[in-house]
């Protein structure tokens, strides 16, 4: 499958077909109910997409007019570089195109686009019983070693 997939940047008629690949997105990552992202975020996020002045970017993977997947990144300044640093925030497949080389075409779209900008490190992160993606992701990418934490308020 593949080679018929096109990785490209949203666009904006893409909307109908990329909520419920965000909305899968964000059920696999248990995001529903209370722990629900608010309507409002889903609006600012695909407004993003479209805002020149914004760091984040999306591409699509698409099939005959069909989406199969999404990726969204950013770019950031680090302590540790002069060029950006691009974070590959999200990454998601219809499950009907996992296993296909869809994921993979999605991250390689993403180091294109960090080549381009002229960032020299692409990153990103997986909850660590992700372990179908991990399965890809030790292909693309080492692991760094370093453990995330967090406060939310």
């Amino acid at each position: 499958m593949s080679s018929d997939v096109t990785v490209r940047f949203v666009t904006r008629q893409d909307y109908e077909q990329w909520l419920p690949l965000w909305d899968g997105y964000n059920a696999f990552y248990k995001r529903s109910g209370p722990t629900a992202l608010a309507g409002e975020i889903t609006a600012m996020t695909w407004a993003r997409f479209f805002d020149a002045y914004e760091p984040v970017h999306a591409l699509v993977a698409e099939s005959g007019g069909e989406l199969l997947g999404l990726t969204h990144y950013l770019f950031h300044r680090s302590t540790t570089a002069i060029e950006p640093t691009c974070y590959l925030q999200d990454l998601f497949t219809s499950e009907a195109a996992r296993g296909k080389g869809v994921g993979r075409a999605l991250i390689n779209g993403v180091y294109e686009q960090a080549t381009r900008a002229g960032s020299s490190r692409v990153y990103w992160q997986t909850h660590e019983t992700n372990h179908t993606a991990q399965l890809l992701y030790d292909k693309v990418a080492e692991k760094s070693g370093f453990i995330v934490y967090r406060k939310i308020f």
